[in-house]
């Protein structure tokens, strides 16, 4: 292992895992996604979701024990926003991993026109192959 390596012990192992289960549902990716640019009420969110307030709220319970979400009352209303900036890193990382991950499979499809961008912001995140002459 590498001296730049970081220790690695199982307490951060098991944060780290909450954190990873708490994004690993469709509807609070894209909840936290919505809540990385903007303070949002419940409601405005069980909108963007196409669900009902009580199951919205769910999701942003379990978001915000995995410490995702902070949550203000003003009035009867809660607002919810990222914990920070390192949520919306969080969910752009897991963006181009789940990109690089189906682009494998993409580039070795016959050219398709949905294929050319993904694999284009594969090409960007990766370091360049080198190439047999």
């Amino acid at each position: 292992m590498g001296a730049q390596m970081e220790s690695w012990d199982a307490e951060r192992a098991d944060r780290a895992v909450t954190v990873l289960k708490a994004v690993a549902d469709p509807s609070r990716y894209r909840l936290l996604w919505a809540l990385s640019g903007a303070e949002l009420p419940v409601s405005a969110l069980a909108e963007l979701l196409g669900a009902h307030v009580a199951a919205t709220s769910q999701h942003l319970a379990k978001l915000r024990s995995a410490g995702l979400v902070t949550s203000r009352r003003d009035g009867t209303r809660i607002f919810y926003r990222a914990a920070g900036p390192g949520v919306r890193s969080l969910l752009e990382e897991a963006s181009v991993v789940a990109l690089a991950a189906s682009a494998e499979g993409v580039a070795s499809a016959p050219a398709a026109a949905e294929g050319a961008a993904p694999v284009r912001a594969v090409r960007r995140a990766r370091a360049p192959r080198p190439v047999a002459e």
